[in-house]
């Protein structure tokens, strides 16, 4: 077993473990954790009549905001089986084409049909970024666009303690995060750390058009709150100095 197999693995089978406490979690409207909707940044636009396509589709309901929004097709694919299970029970009586694999690996979904492939908040989990894109860039139609979401790589960098921003790592340092326990389970992950040029220069690598790339601001029904004090990872106070999410549309060149 190769170095990147065995960490998917690994990884994979933390997920079977975890899943559970991810449902409903990060999925549209939203774009992640106190980050702006597509309501507000209108990225995906119309979505009536689209064949789409989810990358890490996870509880499943980012499909079924596709769904009520008028696709004409649903397909994701995802490398645990509990989120399958999750999503299936999710999109109850809703066709939708799911499949269990890593997103790094051809598994002969259709190329050159897609108008829209989509990812929020599972990208970044990719070992192989450049063969991810490269797939994802086969799945579209000319023309069509990729939309994804990660958490700002800036971000874990930052902890506030008493009443100060303190950097915990280089931001120029990349390879894995090793944690032992993930939402209080025994499920160990290696999570890739990319820098934002990492991210962006394999999506120019892989012939997309950039289109648009936001750093989240936090959403419009935040705006005007009191913000608390607060040393959580995912803050209101942290978010409203550090962007917590970024977020990528791009385009499958027409020839």
């Amino acid at each position: 077993m190769t170095f990147l197999n065995s960490i998917i693995e690994n990884n994979k089978k933390s997920w079977e473990i975890v899943a559970k406490h991810f449902a409903g979690g990060d999925a549209l409207p939203s774009y992640g954790p106190l980050a702006q909707t597509e309501e507000e940044l209108n990225l995906i636009g119309q979505i009536a009549g689209k064949a789409v396509l989810e990358v890490g589709f996870g509880s499943g309901h980012s499909l079924l905001y596709m769904n009520n929004n008028g696709a004409k097709e649903l397909w994701g694919v995802d490398f645990s089986e509990a989120q399958r299970a999750l999503a299936q029970k999710t999109l109850q009586g809703i066709e939708a084409n799911l499949f269990t694999a890593p997103m790094e690996k051809e598994i002969g979904l259709p190329k050159n049909y897609f108008d829209l492939v989509y990812s929020i908040y599972a990208i970044g989990w990719s070992s192989d970024l450049p063969a991810t894109f490269k797939l994802i860039h086969s799945y579209l139609k000319e023309g069509g666009e990729f939309v994804f979401s990660w958490e700002h790589p800036f971000y874990n960098q930052i902890k506030c303690r008493d009443h100060q921003f303190i950097l915990t790592d280089s931001y120029q340092r990349e390879g894995y995060i090793e944690t032992t326990s993930f939402k209080g389970e025994d499920a160990p992950m290696q999570i890739p750390k990319y820098k934002m040029a990492t991210i962006i220069n394999a999506l120019i690598k892989a012939d997309f058009e950039l289109v648009e790339i936001i750093e989240s601001d936090t959403p419009s029904h935040l705006k005007g709150e009191e913000i608390p004090y607060s040393e959580k990872y995912y803050s209101l106070h942290k978010a409203s100095h550090f962007p917590t999410t970024f977020i990528v549309k791009a385009r499958k060149r027409t020839l």
